[in-house]
């Protein structure tokens, strides 16, 4: 696994580097050596946060953890991939069946922009839709931890929005252009 390391707003020290490294290696085990992860570390007053992405073909694992320690958040972000990788284990064995080749999406980072006169819009993120199914896109929402996600619907190749329900089901908002 290819490691990125990208601080923002701390100075990533040769300790600070290791350690990332040095837990983050412990998941190479799950992945060929083409993966790209980045790890992402900053700080702001005081807090010390970091997210982790992996970019995997089709799909992305994320974890993040903020805390007053880095190191720590560091150990927490590790143990919650590797819950992830397991909990998943199956439905992603299920879905690269044919893993003979990795071939890699190009997945843009997000865009930020700054604008003296506005300042409602303080992110913008692109990314291309690709068709998948309904439990796809679930599992690609589950994956990432977020509570909803935007997928091209492959049976209508439509545009939904999967979104996780207060009562833990989840919800399909189906998009119609006029």
């Amino acid at each position: 696994m290819k490691l990125e390391l990208v601080g923002k707003n701390i100075s990533l020290t040769e300790s600070l580097k290791s350690k990332v490294e040095d837990k983050l290696s412990k998941l190479d085990k799950y992945f060929s050596d083409e993966i790209l992860a980045r790890a992402t570390l900053s700080s702001t007053k005081g807090n010390q946060k970091i997210e982790v992405t992996i970019f995997l073909p089709g799909t992305i694992l994320r974890a993040e953890d903020s805390s007053s320690d880095m190191y720590s958040s560091i150990d927490k972000v590790q143990n919650s991939l590797e819950r992830q990788i397991k909990k998943y284990k199956t439905r992603l064995k299920k879905r690269y069946k044919d893993n003979t080749s990795i071939k890699f999406e190009e997945v843009e980072s997000p865009i930020e922009h700054e604008d003296e006169d506005e300042n409602t819009i303080v992110r913008r993120k692109s990314f291309d839709l690709k068709p998948m199914m309904e439990e796809e896109a679930v599992l690609q929402m589950e994956l990432l931890n977020h509570n909803f996600f935007v997928f091209l619907n492959g049976n209508t190749e439509e545009v939904n929005i999967v979104y996780k329900r207060e009562d833990g089901d989840y919800g399909i908002i189906e998009a119609k252009l006029k």
